[in-house]
């Protein structure tokens, strides 16, 4: 018999189911095939999943929705991360589901051509926003598995090119559930530690659906918006997936990235060494040079014969100075010439040599008269001869 205070209502037993369910199975891995896919008013998709013995109810929230790379439709097999919950008014229990990918390489391989052509469409593939990595890093992020193979391939590489190299692993999940989101997070991480040069993400191959976290929308999104340049070594030469276009570089290879990232020790020094010899020739050619023009002074005529070189310049001074001087002679005389000549000529103009032949100059008020029109009867005026003066007047003019 059961007491009343035994008795559990449909709430409480509903209540009690819930607890034991959410935490007995707080993250599932589920496949099968989606059926009854609904979205919607709010944004949530309803699915149902089924394989041939059972079938079990699912949502996705409206959060999640936008990270899907594929449309989910009816018919298509898939795999389902999440956890399981109760939805109590119907005493129902469901997927809580957190991520989804298709399982089939058809589905999957739509799934991949679907993203890439939208994160094209956005130019996150673009050409102009790929940077070039630093020629001389000091310090390389690696995203990848701590187990493996890849990681010790790698810092095999660095230790042969580049032992002094500061390496800083962000261990990460590459694959199953919960890896795109991991990988994501860690190159997030990167990015706010700083002081990484550049950031390899990565691992080594394998199938179509090892590699797929590389090819989820939080990953690219990821690899766009590091400020530090990717470079994305996923998988063989023939492997291509989405982390490869977004990232700023795409290597065939884990162990070619690493070597794409460093220069080579051995590779410097001897580009060191090639630059020396270059400054090396050129330096002792223009020693050379110098020397060849130092020995043809030693060897001129100028060098040897100063004197003789110093007694040319003087001769041809005292050359130019004689030369000045019979110029100035010439122009001299010529002046002085023509100076007489004038001076002859101004003295044979002179009036008052007309006056010693017994001419006179007469003159009225100091005004030398020229012609009798200018005299008038009783005007006083001067006769200038050759020995004086005498004051006259007019009595009358013929």
């Amino acid at each position: 018999m059961h007491t009343e205070s035994s008795i559990l209502t449909v709430t409480d037993l509903t209540r009690k189911i819930k607890q034991v369910l959410e935490s007995g199975f707080v993250s599932v891995v589920v496949q099968g095939e989606l059926s009854n896919v609904k979205l919607a008013g709010s944004g949530h998709m309803y699915v149902t999943l089924k394989d041939e013995g059972a079938q079990l109810s699912g949502v996705l929230w409206r959060s999640r929705m936008a990270t899907l790379p594929f449309v989910p439709e009816d018919g298509m097999k898939v795999v389902a991360t999440g956890k399981i919950t109760v939805y109590e008014p119907r005493g129902q229990y469901q997927l809580d589901i957190v991520s989804l990918r298709p399982l089939g390489l058809g589905e999957l391989q739509a799934a991949f051509e679907k993203l890439k052509q939208k994160l094209a469409a956005e130019g996150l593939f673009a050409a102009e926003r790929k940077r070039p990595l630093p020629e001389y890093p000091s310090t390389i992020g690696i995203v990848t598995s701590e187990s493996g193979a890849v990681l010790h391939d790698m810092l095999t590489v660095f230790r042969q090119r580049a032992p002094a190299l500061t390496i800083i692993l962000r261990p990460t999940k590459v694959q199953g559930a919960g890896a795109a989101a991991d990988i994501a997070d860690a190159i997030r991480e990167c990015n706010v530690l700083g002081g990484i040069d550049v950031l390899i993400v990565g691992r080594g191959g394998g199938s179509l659906e090892d590699l797929w976290a590389f090819n989820e929308e939080p990953v690219a999104r990821a690899i766009a918006a590091s400020r530090v340049p990717v470079i994305s070594a996923v998988g063989h030469e023939v492997d291509f997936t989405i982390a490869d276009f977004v990232a700023d570089h795409r290597a065939p290879t884990p162990t070619a990235a690493a070597s794409m990232a460093v220069k080579d020790r051995e590779e410097l020094l001897e580009t060191v060494r090639e630059h020396f010899s270059a400054l090396r020739d050129s330096v002792e050619g223009r020693i050379a040079d110098h020397r060849r023009t130092i020995a043809n002074l030693l060897r001129s005529y100028a060098f040897n014969r100063p004197i003789d070189a110093v007694r040319q310049a003087s001769q041809r001074f005292d050359e130019a100075v004689r030369s000045l001087k019979t110029q100035v002679d010439h122009r001299f005389a010529l002046t002085r010439a023509a100076a007489t000549a004038l001076q002859q000529r101004m003295t044979s103009l002179d009036p008052r040599l007309v006056l010693k032949r017994g001419y006179a100059m007469v003159s009225r008020d100091g005004n030398y008269i020229s012609a009798r029109a200018d005299l008038r009867v009783d005007d006083l005026i001067d006769c200038e001869f050759r020995d004086g003066t005498v004051r006259s007047r007019i009595l009358e003019k013929n």
